[in-house]
C-alpha cells in the first residue's frame, strides 16, 4: 500500500464531492447535503478560496479527505486551523489514513504559524472520539457550538 496525502486541485472537485456525500451517509445526514460540484469548485478554487482540502490516496485511489480553513484566536493573537471535515472511506479505516491526514494538517498549521488546530465531533461517534483522544486531543467542554442557517440567518441579516 502506497499512501499519498496531497493538496486537492480543481480537477479533484468530483472526488471531493463524492467523499463529502460519503461522509454525509456515514453521519446519517444525506438529506442536509445541498452542495453542488459547481458551488464546491467556486468556493474551493475560485477567486476567493474559502477552504482547502487535503486528499488521501491509496495506490492512486482517493480514500479520504480533510477540508479545513483558517480562523483566528484573539487571545493568542494567532491564526488557527479549523478542520471542518475529516473522512476516510469505511473499508480503508484502521490503516493510519486518518492519522496521516491529521499529521499533514498539523504540519500545515505549524508551517503557517498557527496557534491551534480544532474541530467538532458528533457526540455519538465514539470511534472518532477515541481516535482523537489517542492523538492527544481533548474536548473543549466549556463551549457550546451555536449555528445560524437558512431562514434564521437570512432574517438576522435583513434586520
Amino acid at each position: 500500500m502506497t499512501l499519498l496525502i496531497r493538496p486537492a486541485e480543481a480537477a479533484d472537485v468530483p472526488i471531493i464531492a463524492e467523499l463529502i456525500r460519503g461522509l454525509a451517509r456515514f453521519e446519517k445526514m444525506e438529506d442536509e447535503v445541498t452542495m453542488t460540484e459547481e458551488r464546491l469548485a467556486e468556493n474551493l478554487f475560485g477567486q476567493r478560496r474559502y477552504a482547502e482540502t487535503l486528499l488521501a490516496e491509496e495506490d492512486g485511489t482517493s480514500v479520504g479527505f480533510a477540508l479545513f480553513f483558517h480562523n483566528f484566536s484573539t487571545f493568542l493573537g494567532l491564526p488557527g486551523v479549523y478542520l471542518e471535515d475529516l473522512f476516510v472511506v469505511p473499508e480503508h479505516r484502521g490503516r493510519g489514513i486518518g492519522r496521516a491526514l491529521l499529521r499533514q494538517l498539523a504540519r500545515v498549521a505549524r508551517d503557517r504559524g498557527c496557534g491551534r488546530l480544532e474541530w467538532s465531533v458528533l457526540d455519538w461517534n465514539r470511534d472518532a472520539i477515541g481516535f482523537y483522544e489517542r492523538l492527544g486531543a481533548r474536548p473543549n467542554s466549556e463551549w457550546t457550538v451555536y449555528r445560524l442557517t437558512g431562514e434564521a440567518l437570512s432574517a438576522l441579516g435583513r434586520e
